[in-house]
């Protein structure tokens, strides 16, 4: 009897590591598909920039991935300069304004999607950047 205890419960044992692993099985497909999702999926986002003797902004244009952004430059922007792009997946948003004056340059940007600002920072100085990027918001 004692024999036949322990094999039931060892047949139901299996029984519900199968199950459960079917299970874990379902959720890693589900991972899998979200994680496609995030890596492929586009967003925007907007650049602003503003200041005093704003020699030239870089950015990133989208087009590149998160190891090889595809980065544009503007030389003597007009501005307050606004741009917005199209980026894929985890790709990060980057703008990059730099000034140099000796009277003294001042500098900002922002990096807002859907109307949340992600990164701002502002600089002043002779030589003055002020970088800002953030992190994708399909990685969150």
């Amino acid at each position: 009897m004692n024999r036949i205890s322990r094999s039931v419960v060892s047949t139901v044992i299996a029984g519900g590591l199968a199950l459960g692993l079917g299970a874990c099985s379902g959720v890693a497909d589900e991972a899998t598909k979200q994680v496609d999702k995030a890596v492929n999926e586009e967003y925007e986002v907007t650049y602003e920039v503003d200041g005093k003797g704003i020699d030239s902004i870089e950015f990133n244009a989208g087009g590149g991935d998160a190891t090889n952004p595809k980065l544009e430059s503007v030389q003597n922007p007009a501005l307050p300069w606004k741009k917005t792009v199209k980026l894929r997946g985890i790709e990060a948003p980057l703008v990059m304004p730099v000034a140099v004056d000796v009277n003294g340059s001042e500098v900002s940007c922002k990096i807002t999607h859907k109307g949340k600002v992600l990164d701002e920072k502002s600089g002043k100085g002779v030589a003055a950047a002020a970088g800002c990027n953030a992190l994708s918001p399909m990685a969150g």
